[in-house]
């Protein structure tokens, strides 16, 4: 059987600190990189992350931090990367140290912009990991319902079908079960579609379209999110499984959806850039709305919600009038 080693966890967020609860939980020992030392201070000081999750209390002393990345990369066999997919990049940059021989996790629900290409994609062909070495974390998983200890289910997609069977070792507990698979591909590009549609939902329940609506919205939204996943990555998959459709469903429905609320703010008159402001926080989709548009220029794929979507975020089409024609278009 497959041992993960010591894991780390990279990156600082509400995710990141619902994951690290998990982990420790387990091990009773994990690293944690963190960007800012300021951070890293408060932490050590009040038991919990001063930004994120605060309720999440952790025992400190079972805890390595460090703000320097190639440090911990050199000390861990598990890397668990939890960043915003925009700024994956610019943490990627500072490593000096080789990432081949690890065992890299991906819970990072969005796109590598630039580059067009999912995480796993972008580890592999700047990195050179080979895919064994890869793994991702999928399924409905809000950080705070985690956090909170409610029942929830995740998936561990990797090529590797031992690795992946080892790290669903690591996450089962009472309130977290889980399952493996080798979609990594599918995964991570479904994670990054259910964020689109996510800010889809929201814009439409912003523009005070009710549930009937929304229940055509999101059937339409697997259908076109199967058609892509089918064009990119053709293999048998059940689009009904809770990684694909459930995903989908909780971040298109949930308060806790950021996606869905920055979709809202967009659709009740904010700009975009008044939207991120105001929610301090990442919305993955709005990225992923510009990668997803430029990679299907390539792949023809019918998808009018992604272009509705791109349309009225960044070719600043009104709202009302990309909606009203997206709604004539379902059946």
């Amino acid at each position: 059987m497959y041992d993960c080693g010591k894991i780390a966890i990279i990156g600082g967020g509400s995710w990141a600190t619902a994951i690290a609860k998990i982990v420790v939980e387990h091990t009773h020992h994990i690293g944690w990189y963190m960007r800012r030392d300021d951070r890293i201070e408060d932490f050590k000081r009040l038991g919990h992350n001063p930004a994120y999750l605060r309720s999440a209390h952790f025992n400190i002393d079972e805890i390595y931090f460090s703000s320097d990345i190639n440090r911990m990369i050199e000390a861990y066999d598990t890397l668990v990367f939890v960043t915003p997919s925009p700024y994956l990049k610019s943490h990627l940059k500072k490593i000096k140290t080789r990432l081949r021989d690890k065992f890299v996790v991906t819970a990072i629900k969005g796109i590598v912009p630039d580059e067009n290409l999912s995480c796993s994609e972008y580890f592999h062909e700047v990195y050179d990991i080979p895919y064994d070495n890869l793994a991702c974390i999928g399924g409905p998983s809000h950080a705070e319902e985690v956090a909170m200890q409610r029942l929830s289910y995740l998936t561990i997609g990797c090529a590797n079908t031992q690795k992946a069977q080892a790290f669903t070792k690591v996450l089962a507990s009472s309130f977290i079960k889980t399952k493996v698979s080798s979609d990594v591909i599918g995964i991570e590009y479904s994670s990054v579609l259910k964020n689109i549609y996510a800010i889809a939902s929201g814009i439409c329940s912003g523009l005070k379209y009710g549930d009937n609506f929304q229940a055509v919205l999101m059937s339409n939204a697997v259908q076109e999110m199967n058609r892509f996943l089918q064009t990119i990555h053709p293999i048998e998959r059940n689009i009904y499984d809770s990684v694909y459709l459930g995903d989908l469903l909780v971040t298109g429905y949930s308060n806790f959806s950021r996606n869905r609320t920055f979709g809202t703010m967009i659709g009740k008159g904010y700009s975009v850039k008044s939207a991120q402001i105001e929610m301090e926080m990442i919305a993955e989709g709005y990225f992923g709305a510009k990668c997803m548009k430029e990679i299907n220029r390539h792949l023809h794929i019918n998808m009018p919600i992604l272009d509705a979507v791109y349309n009225i975020l960044y070719e600043h089409i009104s709202p009302q009038i990309e909606i009203k024609l997206l709604t004539d278009s379902f059946r």
